[in-house]
Order: C-alpha cells, then structure tokens, then sequence
C-alpha cells in the first residue's frame, strides 16, 4: 500500500508542477486539463494516509499526506475561482428582467447523427444566437430547418472537424470569415444588432488543441487566443467571445486572454459547467467558452442535456445595462508581456481580427 501511495503521490506532482513552466508541449499542456481531477485523487491519498498515519507507519505516511496536502492547495489556487465559494466576476441580472442576448455553443461533433436532437434543444430554449462547431456540409443540410426562425446564418462547413456556423435571428450587419493562425481551421466575426436596436460584435473560435493527433505544441492554439484578445482590448461595443476553445478556463493561455482583453467570465463564482467529455463522467472539463466586454451581467447560464456530441451544449443568456465592473485578472506586467512575445507565434497578427470599424 505504501508504494502504491508514494508512485500515485509522485505522479499527480510532476502533472502538478509540469505546468508551472512555459513549456506548450502538449503532454505539459494537457496537465492543466486535469486539475480537477488530480484535486480529487489527492484528497483520496489524503484520506487513506491518514488512515495509514494510525494504523501502519506515522511518518512514511504523515510525508505521503504532507505532499498531497501541497498538490490539493496548489491544484485549488487554479481551480477556486470557478467554485461557488469564490467572488462572482459578472453580476446577475434580475430574473424578471429581459434578456439583450441569448447563446446556444454546440460542438456537434462532426460524426455525430443525432441532428433532432440539437434541433430540439434549440427548439426547448430558443436563442438568439446558435453557433455550432465541427458542423459540415451534412449538418448545414440538417439544420437549414432553422431557416424560418434564423434568417441570417453564417456557414463555413468543413470536413475536418474545423466547420463553424452562425445562425442568427438578429439582424447580421456584417460577417467575415477568417483563418487567423492555420489556413484549415476558420473563425466566425460578425457585427449584428439585437432586436432593441444596439450593435454588438461576436467572434466565434475553434483553436486546434494541443495533441498528438493534432499539434504537439499549443502554440497555434495561444497564438490566436492571444491575438484576439490584443484585437479587442479597446473595442468600444459590447463584444462576445464564443467558442471551443480547447483549453480550460484556468489554464495559463486562457487567464492572459482575459488579462490582455479585459474581458470576463460569467462563470466564476457560478460553476464549473463543464462540457467536454459527455460520456465520461469523471473525466469532463470546461472547454467550451463565452466571454464578453464590461457592460453585461448574467441572466443564466446553463449546460444542456445530452445530444449525441462528445460535448453538451452551453446556454448563456446575458443582459446589457453597462454595468460598471471589472475583471478579477491583473493587466499583465511588462514582463508578462514579453512572456506573451514567447508564447505567440510571429504571424499572430491582431490586424487580422475583423473589427467592423465602420459598421
């Protein structure tokens, strides 16, 4: 039992402090996928070292519980802002008051069949906004019955799990459709204006994650973060960040997103949400994103049911009443930003981002 608590002990450190460099090899990167869990296996060594402290060795055990102690505490400081115990980034909105803007995210998955099922949850809570990803020429044939409630529509089908579609009821001003890192994989720009009349700008995003299937390094995938957040640092409409991400809300490429832009997280201090994987339980993460300019403060947000995807959907619905609050990430330092230089690829242009300067 000993040795099975000092390899487990060993093992969820180095995923614990791997991290802490600015290494984007994805088996570095992949680590702050798994904070959470590595947060509940080092409990469960806690328990059972203590158990051990009483029973067999008191100091070989007190060690092992020491270790998993500090694992626990560092996991936690990434984690705590996401938990209902920490300071809500965004205000909640009164129940009763209407909302500016509803959004359905839904990652497909490209191979997924069951399009009713979508189209049902699109049905049931009716947003303004659905954008859906990894959607191709088969899932824009299966949802064109949206038409009639969503007369703009923004389509880019792909077959290789990079497609993107907008479907709007509000009025889409202007759209572009941008490749902003790799020529294959695009993202989604628009500027529309709600039904009370106020212009918004939306930017949907699908980085490539950090893989052995897809990039050994998350360099793409921080590049365009970043690159977007420089676009938007000084946007004087109300913006939306949306999209799968494919990294996780604590992770050090995703806190430098929000320090760059200003931009906030409705779900701090609300919850995980996590919506990736759907099918495994004690393996989820929240990989799908909405972030938004100062100004917002949240109705709900909600993660739906189950709809054939390896990810459940998210609903955000948020209302504008220029609500005076800031982000709880400092503004990076000037050392950070030279960090940023590091992480970001040489073409990770913010010129690139569309900005609809005369819409």
């Amino acid at each position: 039992m000993l040795t099975v608590l000092v390899i487990v002990t060993g093992l969820l450190l180095l995923i614990t402090l791997l991290p802490l460099s600015y290494s984007q090899h994805y088996l570095v990167r992949s680590c702050d996928f798994v904070r959470l869990q590595v947060c509940y296996l080092a409990s469960a060594v806690i328990i059972v070292a203590v158990i051990g402290m009483w029973q067999i060795d008191f100091i070989a055990y007190s060690l092992i519980a020491a270790v998993a102690l500090i694992i626990c505490a560092l996991q936690a400081k990434w984690i705590y802002p996401y938990t209902w115990f920490a300071k809500k980034e965004v205000l909640t909105a009164p129940k009763s008051s209407d909302h500016s803007i509803r959004i359905l995210s839904a990652n497909v998955l490209m191979s997924n069949r069951h399009s009713e099922q979508l189209i049902n949850l699109v049905d049931k809570y009716q947003p303004d906004l659905l954008i859906t990803l990894e959607s191709d020429s088969w899932w824009q044939d299966k949802l064109s019955v949206l038409k009639k409630h969503y007369p703009h529509q923004v389509q880019c089908p792909k077959d290789n799990r990079y497609g993107m579609h907008v479907f709007s009821k509000f009025n889409i001003l202007d759209a572009q459709i941008c490749a902003l890192i790799e020529d294959d994989i695009p993202s989604i720009h628009i500027l529309f204006e709600n039904h009370q009349g106020l212009k918004m700008q939306g930017h949907f995003i699908h980085p490539a994650p950090p893989s052995p299937t897809e990039e050994d390094s998350s360099r793409p995938r921080d590049s365009e973060l970043i690159m977007v957040a420089k676009a938007l640092k000084d946007s004087t409409r109300p913006t939306i960040v949306a999209g799968d991400l494919n990294d996780v809300a604590w992770s050090r490429s995703t806190r430098l997103f929000m320090q760059i832009s200003g931009f906030l997280d409705p779900r701090k201090g609300r919850g995980f949400f996590n919506t990736f994987h759907a099918n495994y339980f004690f393996m989820r993460w929240p990989l799908d994103h909405l972030f938004h300019s100062k100004g917002f403060s949240v109705k709900r947000i909600k993660r739906l049911a189950k709809y054939g995807s390896d990810h459940f959907a998210l609903l955000t619905e948020l209302v504008f009443e220029d609500a005076n609050q800031q982000s709880l990430e400092t503004k990076p330092s000037e050392q950070k930003q030279q960090d940023i230089q590091e992480l970001a690829m040489s073409k990770a242009d913010k010129r690139k981002v569309p900005m609809f300067e005369k819409g």
